[in-house]
């Protein structure tokens, strides 16, 4: 296909849009929520596995997910990008393979980056990048390309306009073996030290929230109607949401949280992901109505209730959410619910067994192969640091500075 100049300056922003999501948002919005002196760690592992994942996806990992015909990975044929001419044009869009290479690039960071919430303020600074190394190679890759990269998934008809299944769903259940391996940490769940800068994590959740234009209208590929419309539902889902959990902390404990509200608002971005391509706006205020209130009850159950130290909710927030989205997106995409409709010959039943059989089955590769890969890690480098190192905060411990100097 020629290249199309207005899809090919839509997508560069929405790349860049991603980027940020990562760098710096995902970092502050996480950095807000430990301790002062753990601040920097926070920082310093999502600045590193951006970094990392790049080299990666341009030795391998990019080919391996969206090169060959496999149903269950792709081939070595595009590994530094060797053969793909500067002006060739990615399969079935207009713009340049080199730009596709770099949007999709943006959503491997991230993923990886999102599971750091579930061990802060305790996991050794080696541990973590082992542990995304293999985890990009051996959970994401596969994932990507079984659902986006023409694998299994995507032949069966599997809705995932964004990454519920490839980006939520898989951090969001990667992060209970990493986590249970880690243990909880110091003091849990009766003496944790609250958020050191509610401020901070509002700031960062404004950037992923901005920056999550460019994750769901960026996926469209094109700079239509489409991404119009998933800009819509995205921002409407996330607005829902955030007024949901408004209103149940008001209700439960008479005074709604910075914190709270902020969450409520990833809650609502990370369920329309997968749906955001498909629905309408309508859809888009009852996905995030069921995202922030199935996402709030999953946050009092896992850490009060079944007393999991999911530190920064990475479980439910984003694997609840990426699962419930995953599912209504068969719901809504429905022609007569507003939504672009179900491919031809296809019942909303069918298509909601096809998303539960895809949502088992990412759910189960992802946590078996990362409990594997996190007793690897553990073997190889050790996960956990010193106690006494964890009580002083790794900041200084591991990285040689301090994120205030008082």
């Amino acid at each position: 296909m020629m290249i199309d100049a207005g899809d090919t300056a839509w997508l560069i922003t929405a790349t860049a849009l991603v980027l940020f999501m990562t760098l710096p948002g995902l970092a502050l919005f996480y950095g807000g929520l430990v301790r002062a002196e753990n601040l920097l760690s926070v920082l310093m592992q999502c600045f590193t596995i951006a970094s990392v994942v790049t080299v990666l996806w341009l030795l391998a990992a990019y080919s391996l997910t969206f090169s060959g015909s496999g149903a269950w990975i792709g081939d070595l044929s595009k590994v530094l990008l060797i053969g793909v001419p500067r002006d060739a044009a990615a399969a079935n869009t207009k713009i340049p393979e080199t730009v596709f290479f770099m949007f999709q690039m943006t959503f491997a960071i991230i993923t990886p980056a999102l599971i750091v919430g579930a061990f802060v303020e305790r996991m050794r600074f080696g541990a973590v990048v082992m542990f995304s190394v293999l985890w990009l190679f051996l959970v994401y890759v596969p994932v990507a390309h079984w659902v986006w990269g023409g694998g299994w998934l995507a032949e069966r008809g599997v809705l995932d306009f964004a990454g519920g299944l490839v980006v939520h769903l898989t951090a969001g259940v990667s992060a209970l073996p990493a986590r249970h391996r880690a243990r909880p940490r110091l003091g849990f769940p009766h003496d944790v030290r609250p958020p050191h800068a509610p401020w901070m994590t509002m700031v960062g959740a404004s950037m992923l929230w901005v920056g999550w234009f460019g994750f769901n209208a960026g996926s469209a590929l094109s700079a239509g109607a489409d991404a119009g419309m998933a800009m819509t539902v995205t921002h409407i889902s996330a607005a829902t949401a955030t007024l949901v959990w408004i209103v149940i902390e008001t209700v439960k404990f008479g005074k709604p949280s910075m914190v709270g509200a902020v969450t409520g608002a990833i809650a609502g971005l990370a369920t329309i992901t997968p749906a955001s391509g498909y629905v309408g706006p309508g859809a888009a205020l009852v996905i995030g109505l069921a995202g922030g209130s199935v996402c709030y009850l999953m946050v009092m159950v896992v850490k009060h209730r079944f007393r999991i130290d999911d530190s920064l909710d990475v479980l439910a927030v984003h694997g609840i959410g990426g699962a419930v989205g995953v599912l209504l997106a068969a719901v809504f995409a429905d022609a007569a619910l507003g939504g672009i409709g179900l491919a031809e010959g296809r019942t909303m039943g069918g298509q909601v067994l096809i998303q539960l059989t895809g949502l088992i089955a990412v759910l189960i590769w992802s946590v078996v192969v990362s409990f594997i890969i996190i007793k690897l890690v553990q073997a190889l480098v050790g996960l956990r640091v010193s106690a006494e190192i964890e009580e002083q905060g790794l900041d200084l411990n591991i990285h040689g500075e301090r994120g205030y100097n008082m």
